[in-house]
């Protein structure tokens, strides 16, 4: 795609894309078939400063813009959407959420190992009774002098089990339903935390998901993000960066499904002729193409404006949702393209095609993102037109 970018953006790119090549897809294939984290992928992607790259330098990151961290992500995410989740959940949740809510303690505790990936970050939200209803969590914060005592169980936290500082919402006023809620900065050998069931997925089997359990978790007050009820807000806020980096990740399995069909059309023959020469394939290449540019153009626009400090709810969520159904469709085309052999584990399509199936669920349904959309739309009308 043609799109102007800086020359520090085109170097990220660059970058991130040379990384994909030759270290991760060295692994890829094999982290995926087994479900390994890999540690040392992401002390790689800390020493290039990918796990940092919207912190101050000033806290060891790299400073640089939102927009360089979704060029970074699809690039990541066409190799291995496995190492592009927990990225994104590390730079577009836990970082931002302490950079943008976290006090001074916060920021200089936690953020120089985070930038440096010698913390991985994890975000807590969903719980059993309570996914898209943020508002119905149920996890207990109850302060007891210089601590909160946390009580509950959180579910699907990816990479939970290898975070070094986990972003936890739980609820301090039983009363109230939407300012009730409080975000806390956990360290896992904090005492009541454990680790619970690690979950088996259709896809993205390089990251981990797991229940992380509460009893009687003591967390110390200055662990606050925020201030007391904030928890709402600062989860909204989070959910918006974190929607974009999840279209990145949806952009970068479409193309990756898109290069696997176009190679493999190029060089498979049918009836006497490349099956790309076939009119049926070319329609299904262009559509692919068509819905990736349109993808990624939404993305590039709520990036740009997050960097700006404009409100993007709207365009995160259409980001997210028109991304991710990109990647659904362009991994059932191309496997479609590739025909019996894209059924199988030889080829990277089978992959593509599983992993592509979070991205319409997590961080926000694509009912949700409907909503979302919906509610943004119809206010923007209000404020236009005349009673």
């Amino acid at each position: 795609m043609r799109y102007p970018l800086t020359e520090e953006e085109r170097m990220i790119q660059s970058t991130s894309r040379e990384f994909a090549r030759k270290d991760l897809a060295a692994v890829a294939v094999e982290n995926n078939e087994q479900g390994v984290y890999s540690e040392e992928i992401y002390k790689k992607l800390g020493e290039l400063g990918f796990m940092g790259m919207t912190v101050p330098e000033k806290y060891g990151g790299v400073g640089l813009s939102n927009f360089c961290l979704i060029l970074a992500l699809e690039e990541i995410s066409k190799v291995c959407a496995s190492t592009a989740v927990a990225m994104s959940v590390h730079n577009s949740l836990v970082n931002w959420a302490i950079l943008e809510y976290g006090s001074d303690f916060l920021k200089d505790r936690y953020l120089p190992g985070l930038a440096s990936a010698e913390m991985i970050g994890a975000y807590a939200l969903t719980e059993p009774a309570a996914g898209s209803d943020v508002s119905a969590l149920r996890l207990t914060a109850e302060r007891k002098g210089d601590e909160y005592v946390l009580n509950g169980t959180k579910i699907f936290i990816s990479t939970g089990d290898k975070a070094q500082v986990i972003a936890v919402f739980g609820r301090t006023d039983q009363e109230n339903r939407n300012r009730g809620i409080s975000a806390f900065i956990v360290e896992p050998d904090y005492p009541g935390f454990s680790v619970g069931k690690i979950e088996h997925k259709m896809g993205l089997r390089a990251s981990t998901t797991v229940e992380l359990v509460f009893e009687d978790c003591r967390v110390p007050a200055s662990n606050l993000l925020g201030e007391e009820g904030m928890g709402m807000q600062i989860a909204l806020a989070v959910l918006d960066g974190g929607r974009v980096g999840i279209a990145a990740q949806s952009v970068g399995i479409a193309q990756a499904a898109l290069d696997e069909a176009v190679t493999f059309a190029r060089e498979r023959k049918q009836f006497g002729k490349r099956i790309i020469d076939f009119q049926a394939i070319k329609l299904k290449i262009s559509e692919i193409a068509m819905a990736i540019e349109a993808s990624r153009l939404l993305m590039y626009r709520a990036a740009k404006l997050k960097d700006a400090g404009e409100n993007m709810t709207k365009e995160a969520a259409m980001a997210k949702l028109f991304a991710s159904r990109t990647a659904n469709q362009a991994s059932y085309d191309s496997m479609q393209i590739h025909g019996g052999v894209g059924y199988t584990t030889e080829f990277k399509v089978e992959r593509l095609f599983r992993d592509a199936r979070a991205m319409e669920i997590y961080e926000g349904t694509s009912e949700i993102q409907h909503l979302v959309i919906s509610k943004k739309v119809v206010e923007e009308y209000e404020r236009m037109l005349p009673e």
